[in-house]
């Protein structure tokens, strides 16, 4: 099983450039997006090429904001939006999909904020997130993916000495959100996969860091250890433009 994640800063955007072509290319079991910054109408609208996939996507309240889908030739067996808590649940951050095997949870995490503003929010979102997936892992194994907006290592940032404790992604605050993560038992692929690869899923649009590789590894597939023998592989697509991040993937051998 191939699976993707991808956040598309804006779906009604990126699918006027080769999103569809990407996607056909790629050819996913299943593909996750996050800031589709669409409603759930528009999502399905836009991506109306991709006949093949049955698609599951939240909103936010505020319109052309946040909002993530999952894509899927394989039907679940339940779908579910959000994580039950009202204060979390507005801004359309979490799509659930259960399968057989495992649920598998598309995340859009909050960003802190160029002032800082939601660091103190984030922290109680990573906190309540953690006990959701773990809830979940109660029942059976989970995938998780998105874009966690965190470098939880040094090795995940072109520069982390500049930006360590003064730039959102980067905030030992949100470190140590991602740390809870991992210990509590679930595993980053990637890193699993290549330990010491530096490779990036996102770069500012200022300053040429794209082209510079002035990146940052804050996009992630984590997983349960349960599946972690069924992991072929984990994947980050750098070659594929048309948003500020690119695709990250794993392929499964269920």
């Amino acid at each position: 099983m191939h699976i993707i994640s991808f956040n598309v800063n804006g779906i009604r955007a990126i699918t006027a450039k080769t999103f569809v072509q990407d996607i056909q290319q790629l050819n996913p079991d299943i593909f996750c997006l996050q800031e589709t910054k669409a409603t759930v109408e528009q999502v399905k609208e836009v991506m109306s090429a991709l006949q093949q996939y049955e698609i599951y996507a939240n909103e936010a309240e505020r319109k052309g904001y946040s909002g993530t889908a999952i894509c899927t030739k394989h039907k679940p067996l339940n779908v579910s939006y959000g994580m039950g808590m009202e204060e979390h649940d507005r801004e359309g951050r979490i799509v659930c999909a259960e399968f057989d095997a495992f649920y598998l949870v598309t995340v859009y995490v909050p960003n802190s904020g160029s002032e800082l503003a939601r660091l103190g929010y984030r922290q109680t979102w990573d906190r309540d997130f953690l006990a959701y997936l773990k809830g979940l892992e109660s029942n059976k194994p989970v995938v998780v993916c998105g874009d966690f907006n965190v470098a939880h290592k040094p090795l995940d940032l072109a520069r982390p000495k500049e930006n360590y404790n003064k730039a959102a992604g980067y905030m030992q605050e949100e470190i140590d959100g991602m740390e809870g993560f991992v210990a509590t038992g679930f595993v980053d692929t990637f890193r699993y996969k290549h330990p010491e690869t530096a490779k990036y899923s996102w770069w500012s649009y200022r300053a040429g860091a794209r082209q510079n590789n002035i990146g940052w590894r804050i996009d992630y597939f984590l997983m349960s250890t349960h599946l972690l023998m069924s992991l072929k592989d984990a994947t980050i697509h750098n070659e594929i433009h048309g948003s500020d991040h690119c695709p990250v993937g794993i392929e499964l051998a269920l």
